[in-house]
């Protein structure tokens, strides 16, 4: 089963650009994930507690934002940001 990787730090929000980010690099495994999580209507609790390591019963609103602002990130990235995944 996956787990969170504990070292890699996970940003209360994801910080924004409109272009793509070092974070966006190294947590593109994370988007993917939460998207997946999402497709099967798995809960912001679950998302929270599995995909990006907090625990939302002691964190609630850091559970809620965290997931959030990674999940429109994660939509981001598959609907404009995997553009320059491929770009020359």
């Amino acid at each position: 089963m996956w787990q969170p990787n504990p070292k890699q730090e996970i940003a209360n929000e994801v910080p924004w650009s409109d272009d793509l980010t070092a974070y966006d690099r190294d947590h593109f495994t994370i988007y993917m994930r939460l998207l997946d999580a999402s497709a099967d209507d798995a809960s912001e609790d679950e998302m929270a507690r599995l995909i990006l390591g907090i625990d939302p019963l002691a964190e609630p609103e850091r559970a809620r934002k965290a997931v959030r602002s990674h999940l429109d990130r994660a939509n981001w990235m598959v609907t404009t940001g995997y553009k320059e995944l491929f770009a020359p």
